[in-house]
């Protein structure tokens, strides 16, 4: 978010006509009058429906010359607005400052599937790179026809168009416009979300004219937010509000069957809201709401422990029936390859549910008011949520106005869409804006969880000790057990207390690698929920959903066969790995390493202090990473210090390289957190880690020393997604690094100093 963008009572409108006109004199005796009357096909002063087959949609030239982009995605904190601004800016060949980027309010963007997948900019700013292009060459024929000069003979620099033979001829992009809006269709594929793509007549610029795409540009929203100018969304207020408290049971699955609001009747205007399971408290004032929910009598209804202990939850998904298999890779006999076998390696792998952990609870806002709902939230996708509120409510989608404002921190399903929701039944049951917001407990105990998983690995060798034969399959509750966003009712809290129809998804995925084994199969299975209607554990997306759990898996079996037949681990890679890229990221990370070229583990070391270090590698939609972890660890405590990563990195081409380090940056800690500390407990009736003592994350003091990165830039090839794939192979990396150093193979997750201490032992 950026100042431009802090006002959230802007129009399209107001935002075209920005703060008067520009002036620029317009040679060849061409006045203004002249230019406006000109092409009028191309502009006209009424607003075009907000369709993706309009260039409106994306672009607009305001009266003062800036350019407003409206981008149906949102940034969740990597500064992806600063790339989109360089896309835009490039294309339509105006100064970067003067473009500022509107991100994800419904009222002024199109669905393009919000933050979704890693493609922000992959699909994302394809799009914008398309719509930018496409106004470019508006504009440019408007100039042509302005200043009676061929298009091909005009030149643009600084939103300023001009003759390449005289410069006395020349018109500004806000002269030709005029705070106008552009009507010009675009070629729309009919698609919504990530798949959205509409582009116009004009091709994009060759990378080899780019002069602001591939620039390290800084984003400025960091100071704005550190000393609180700009708001989050728990800053929003509006007049007449009431705050909500949400009420969850002690057993899950258990409902209120009787509600007694005795205790509550002293409390200025506490309220209760109760139907079905669904049941929370408003107040006039947050401390009241907190106490109106603390003291309400509630008896729920018997319910049968839900869960398994804790303990045998790898167990129970062991011996689960599973719901579906699917087979993603398979090649050659690999069944006849492990029988002719001359040695068999075999091992079982697991990662626990983990939650998101945001760093508040969600909040929102929902005001129902003159037959329009406006709801102000921290979502990663605001348009599906515009869906699941007119579902929920029961209105046209197009009364439901979404404006997305920065949250507590998001990658993947969190709570957000759910206390959207909520609040949006409160509001509706109380008629009075409602700002909801979970507590503690409820952010970290109740958010949808990423999901725990087995995987299981089996390779054959022949006498040579080359890999003959390959077989990795994860079994695991669903990564869409809820679906990734809350536009539909069956995946919110809301709509599963109220009692909807449900509708689990199936989905899970196998290892993204290049290794070329003659007899390969991968695959997935997926169980059923430990409780199907508004459970604590259902699964949905964190953040690369389900990359980390298999490449954890995946690439720590590589290390062993590798060591199993005493082998360095990255030249025993590199005899299998065959795409050129995915070598060049491995070679990359190891000469800036100075990888020493050796099997693990290490045979030097005693004492209790040991060090080692460990590679892995992966895909993800079009992008490749190779991390090198170096870790020291104290035998006596178990304890492990991640104290250096080297990642290569290769999503084609790059946008912005400062944003992309300090976004891969984030992405290993995050993923050291993961490996090293998060783990959902539960007892047999609900979920047990609620704050940060119960599950714990990574703190300032454990954070990697260092982190070198490699960026490979690719300008011909486009770029796919950087939010994500640099946290898949971390798990592994660590894994490694600590066989490396010990010898000892810890194949679950998170590397708790009691979990390496026991596996020493």
């Amino acid at each position: 978010m950026t100042r431009f963008e802090k006002t959230t009572s802007l129009t399209r409108r107001s935002i075209l006509l920005g703060s008067g006109a520009l002036v620029v004199s317009v040679g060849a005796g061409v006045t203004l009058e002249t230019v406006l009357s000109i092409n009028q096909a191309f502009a006209q002063g009424t607003k075009p429906p907000l369709t993706p087959d309009q260039l409106s949609s994306y672009i607009a030239v305001n009266a003062d010359g800036r350019v407003a982009a409206y981008f149906g995605k949102m940034d969740m904190g990597h500064g992806l607005h600063v790339a989109i601004a360089q896309i835009v800016a490039e294309e339509l060949d105006v100064p970067f400052a003067s473009v500022r980027v509107f991100m994800a309010d419904t009222a002024t963007s199109v669905n393009q599937g919000g933050a979704s997948g890693s493609t922000g900019i992959q699909l994302g700013g394809k799009q914008m790179r398309m719509a930018a292009a496409e106004a470019r060459r508006v504009l440019v024929e408007m100039a042509a026809a302005a200043l009676s000069t061929p298009a091909d003979r005009l030149a643009v620099n600084d939103g300023i168009v001009s003759a390449a033979d005289d410069q006395t001829k020349r018109v500004s992009y806000a002269q030709l416009l005029g705070g106008q809006y552009f009507n010009v269709q675009l070629d729309w594929n009919k698609e919504y979300g990530n798949a959205l793509y509409a582009p116009g007549k004009a091709r994009p610029k060759k990378p080899s004219e780019h002069k602001i795409v591939g620039q390290p540009i800084k984003r400025e929203d960091i100071a704005p937010k550190v000393f609180c100018l700009e708001d989050f969304v728990t800053d929003i207020k509006v007049p007449d509000m009431v705050h909500g408290r949400m009420i969850r049971p002690q057993v899950a699955g258990a409902v209120p069957v009787k509600v007694d609001d005795s205790a509550i009747r002293d409390i200025p205007g506490a309220k209760v809201v109760w139907d079905k399971g669904f049941l929370g408290v408003v107040a006039d004032r947050e401390w009241d709401a907190i106490q109106a929910a603390e003291k309400l009598k509630v008896e729920w209804s018997l319910q049968p422990p839900p869960f398994p202990e804790q303990a045998s939850l790898h167990d129970t998904i062991r011996k689960a029936s599973v719901r579906k298999r699917v087979v993603e890779q398979q090649n050659g006999d690999v069944d006849a390859a492990f029988k002719t076998a001359a040695k068999i390696i075999e091992a079982d792998y697991e990662w626990p549910f983990q939650s998101h952990a945001s760093m508040g609870p969600a909040c929102s806002l929902v005001e129902i008011k003159d037959g329009m709902v406006t709801c102000w939230s921290g979502t990663q996708k605001s348009h599906f949520v515009q869906n699941g509120l007119a579902a929920v409510l029961q209105v046209p989608v197009e009364k439901v106005h979404v404006i997305f404002k920065p949250g507590p921190g998001s990658y993947g399903r969190n709570d957000a869409d759910d206390c959207a929701m909520d609040a949006a039944v409160l509001a509706k049951a109380v008629g009075r804006p409602v700002r909801l917001q979970y507590m503690r407990d409820q952010g970290t105990g109740w958010d949808p969880k990423g999901p725990a998983s087995t995987h299981s690995a089996k390779a054959g060798l022949n006498a040579a000790g080359e890999v003959i034969a390959y077989e990795f399959t994860s079994k695991a509750f669903s990564r869409v057990d809820v679906d990734t966003n809350g536009g539909k009712p069956p995946d919110t809290l809301a709509g599963q207390t109220l009692g909807v129809a449900l509708k689990s998804g199936d989905g899970f995925g196998v290892p993204a690698e290049s290794y070329a084994v003659a007899n390969k199969r991968l695959a997935w299975e997926t169980i059923a929920p430990l409780l199907d209607r508004a459970s604590p554990l259902r699964t949905s997306h964190l953040r690369d959903p389900v990359g980390p759990q298999i490449h954890f898996a995946s690439e720590s079996f590589i290390d062993e066969v590798a060591a199993a037949v005493n082998a360095d681990p990255i030249e025993f890679r590199l005899r299998y790995v065959k795409e050129p890229r995915d070598i060049a990221v491995i070679k990359a990370a190891a000469q800036k390493a100075n990888w020493e070229t050796r099997p693990s583990p290490r045979r030097d070391q005693i004492g209790s202090k040991v060090s080692g270090r460990g590679i892995a590698y992966a895909q993800r939609n079009g992008t490749r990473v190779a991390v090198i972890a170096e870790v020291d660890i104290d035998r006596a405590t178990g304890k492990i210090w991640a104290r250096k990563f080297t990642v290569a990195h290769d999503c084609g081409q790059i946008i912005n390289p400062d944003g992309l380090v300090k976004c891969i940056e984030g992405n290993i800690v995050q993923g050291v957190s993961r490996a090293l500390w998060e783990e959902v407990t539960f007892d047999r009736n609900t979920v047990t880690s609620v704050d940060w003592i119960t599950y714990p994350i990574l703190d300032i003091t454990e954070t990697p020393g260092r982190v070198d990165v490699v960026l490979i830039n690719y300008p011909e090839i486009a770029p796919s997604g950087a939010g994500e794939p640099s946290i898949r192979p971390v798990a592994a990396a660590i894994a490694n690094a600590i066989f490396d150093a010990t010898g000892v193979r810890i194949r679950r997750v998170p590397f708790s100093p009691e979990r390496v201490k026991a596996a020493f032992s």
